[in-house]
This record gives C-alpha cells, structure tokens and sequence, in this order.
C-alpha cells in the first residue's frame, strides 16, 4: 500500500469541523482503506495465467489504480460502509452541535 495521502475532496476535514463532519470523514477514510485492501487480496490471487506482460510497472499502475478506485467508490458511497459505519459510531457523540476538539463529555461536563 502507498504511503501518499488521499487528495480526493471530501476525505479530509477542515479544521473547524463538527465532530458528525469529522465522523463523517474517517467513516468515509475507512472505507476507501477496506476497499484498497480487498482489491489488493484479490489482485495477489493468481488463476495459472501466463505473466507475459506482468511487470513492476504494470503492478504500479494496477495498485495506483486500485487506490483511485477505492477513493471514488469511498466519496461516491455506493457500497454504503461509510454510511453505516458513520450511524453507528454516532451514538458515542455529544448530543447537540459540538465543534472539535471539545473536551466535554456526553453529559455536558468537562
């Protein structure tokens, strides 16, 4: 996997974000990570096919590729992860709009 950071809009957050926005974000990060590593998994599969035109610049290509595609599939939602995952972990916010880096807990308290 590639150490360089997504660029797509939509996968980062602006500093003065809510905490649903941030959610929202990593939900989304998430995904396009699970994607990256199945498509991985399932590029390592070998079939017998003959490797005439397999090189270390094909396997460049294919694993810039793949990262792209994990990208728009994570900003596009169509599999929905994001969309569950952000449900989900959005019953362990403060209730109300609270901006990051608040350190009040549920209750209101500090």
């Amino acid at each position: 996997m590639s150490t360089i950071a997504s660029s797509v809009a939509g996968l980062t957050t602006a500093p003065t974000a809510t905490d649903r926005e941030k959610l929202s974000a990593v939900a989304k990060q998430f995904e396009a990570l699970f994607m990256r590593q199945m498509l991985a998994a399932a590029r390592k599969s070998d079939f017998g096919g003959d490797k005439l035109f397999s090189s270390q610049a094909l396997d460049t290509f294919n694993q810039m590729q793949d990262e792209h595609f994990a990208d728009v599939t994570a900003q596009s939602g169509a599999l929905g992860f994001a969309t569950i995952i952000e449900a989900q972990m959005a019953r362990f916010l403060p209730s109300g709009d609270t901006r990051g880096g608040s350190d009040t807990t549920a209750d209101g308290s500090k």
